[in-house]
């Protein structure tokens, strides 16, 4: 049989990608090495978080905006809850990135929020210890999403609008028209293509490098009350950032000190010393967080080198559509990626403002 699309990898943008297109009329095949709703990628961890005034540019908030408007109607489409709107608080010095990032992107587009200083801070959310020099930008709107949630709804929703996916059936080639794996071959008129920390394999004929770095997210019994706390990301001498408790435990990691790996070299054990560095870290600015380690687990980013994604037709194949390269912000972005990318594949072109992802911009880049 002769597909449509071939949708190759079914996390997160996968999934949605095989829904929108199946939600068009289009036979889908989806295909995942794994079984459905793996922990072996980046889909996985129970929670992202999601926001609006968007400190990595402002380009991004129009998709941010649709996005939110798409998890409410996949909610309702599947009766999962997956957004929890728990507000956000970005936290640094005035100068810092994050919050005059923030701050461009909420005034450029008029997003509500609220700036206060460090004393404010403390009266609202006194598990929050800022230093007197630093202030925060709350955005009540923001939240997080739940990826296993997410990743299972749109499989289902796809499964019913007549997508055909197959799991555990790992891709070994694919070409113009044509996909392998180790059962079968397929043919499709159009493939994309979602790999995940996959993409140095899978995409190597971008001829634009990606870094799989290896991200540890930690899980702890609070000492204090976090039920009902905003999202929040924290920067000061790096950056952190966390969650609200959610099952009896608060989820804590810090941005961008992984390791180099692949999905097959991963260190998958979290040790002692990763444990102590971020008790150390947290302690002094949210000294209720760091309590009892209940567990703690590895996912992967896969980054570009401007940490902006890739989301594009791919520029040597006319009938490959490809979507990678998240660079550890892109689950909030899942359903109007699926969209952008039913877009591309049915009309060629999208609406949506994606030239920030053109690949072009990497290529030669180390």
């Amino acid at each position: 049989m002769t597909y449509d699309v071939i949708v190759i990898g079914l996390g997160g943008m996968g999934s949605a990608a095989a829904y929108r297109l199946a939600q068009r009329g289009k036979r889908v095949l989806g295909l995942e090495k794994f079984t459905a709703v793996h922990a072996h990628g980046s889909s996985h961890g129970g929670s992202r978080i999601t926001r609006q005034a968007y400190f990595e540019d402002p380009a991004y908030v129009p998709l941010l905006l649709r996005a939110h408007e798409m998890w409410d109607q996949i909610e309702r489409d599947s009766g999962e809850q997956i957004f929890h709107r728990v507000g956000g608080i970005l936290v640094g010095a005035p100068d810092s990135r994050t919050i005059s990032g923030s701050r461009a992107s909420a005034e450029q587009y008029g997003l509500k929020h609220e700036l206060l200083d460090a004393h404010q801070i403390r009266a609202r959310f006194p598990t929050m210890h800022p230093a007197d020099d630093e202030i925060a930008l709350y955005e009540a709107g923001a939240g997080l999403v739940v990826p296993e949630r997410s990743v299972r709804a749109h499989l289902e929703l796809a499964a019913k609008a007549g997508a055909e996916l197959h799991f555990e059936e790992q891709v070994t080639h694919w070409e113009d028209g044509k996909v392998t794996t180790a059962r079968a071959i397929y043919e499709a008129e159009h493939i994309v293509v979602c790999p995940g920390p996959w993409a140095p394999e899978l995409l190597r004929d971008l001829e634009i490098p990606f870094e799989v770095e290896r991200q540890v997210q930690f899980f702890f019994t609070p000492t204090e009350d976090f039920r009902g706390h905003p999202v929040y990301i924290w920067e000061r001498e790096g950056t952190f950032y966390g969650f609200p408790e959610l099952d009896g435990a608060v989820k804590i990691a810090i941005f961008g000190e992984g390791e180099t790996c692949t999905p097959d070299t991963i260190d998958r054990t979290v040790h002692d010393h990763e444990v102590r560095h971020i008790t150390d870290y947290v302690q002094p600015r949210m000294p209720g967080i760091p309590g009892t380690l209940q567990r703690a687990a590895t996912c992967m980013f896969t980054n570009t080198a401007d940490g902006h994604f890739v989301v594009a037709k791919h520029p040597g194949h006319d009938t490959v559509t490809v979507a990678c390269g998240f660079s550890g912000h892109g689950f909030k972005f899942v359903p109007v990626v699926g969209e952008i990318l039913a877009d591309l594949v049915t009309d060629g072109a999208t609406r949506h403002p994606i030239a920030l992802f053109d690949p072009a911009r990497l290529r030669g880049r180390e």
